[in-house]
């Protein structure tokens, strides 16, 4: 059966696939790595110190960290991304139920056993940014439901 305009939606649905999402469907735990890389925030608190061990209290010293990106606009975007993956890279590794998503834009996202869709990059950014919300209390909130 012809039906025109569920070819047009077929289309339009399609084309909002991203090359992660597509990646995603076919070996998410591999996604999940990639997402955990974080290379240039670990670099930024290795300089100072602070070992990433994807732990909850990584989280709290990262949150102590001096903001120095904040001075480099280049950078900023990049360390509030990484920091959002990073985010996402603990509750996914130490709270039950929680796992990787991504939108069909290709934004990842992290899903609580709950059926709760966190959206990390957009709190790291936010964390980069301002500092608020602090890294470990994004955390300490997903880690409740």
């Amino acid at each position: 059966m012809n039906i025109p305009f569920l070819d047009n939606w077929r289309k339009r649905h399609e084309a909002d696939t991203s090359p992660l999402t597509a990646a995603f469907d076919r070996d998410p735990e591999g996604v999940g790595q990639l997402l955990a890389e974080c290379e240039l925030l670990r670099a930024r608190a290795q300089e100072t110190g602070v070992e990433l061990d994807d732990s909850p209290r990584s989280l709290a010293a990262l949150d102590q960290l001096p903001p120095r990106w904040r001075d480099d606009p280049e950078e900023l975007p990049w360390i509030g991304n990484d920091a959002g993956l990073y985010l996402g890279t603990v509750i996914v590794r130490t709270v039950p139920g929680a796992c990787w998503r991504v939108w069909p834009g290709g934004q990842p996202v992290v899903r609580l056993a709950s059926g709760r869709e966190i959206d990390v990059v957009e709190a790291g950014l936010d964390w980069a940014v301002s500092g608020s919300p602090e890294l470990s209390h994004v955390y300490a909130e997903a880690a409740e439901f």
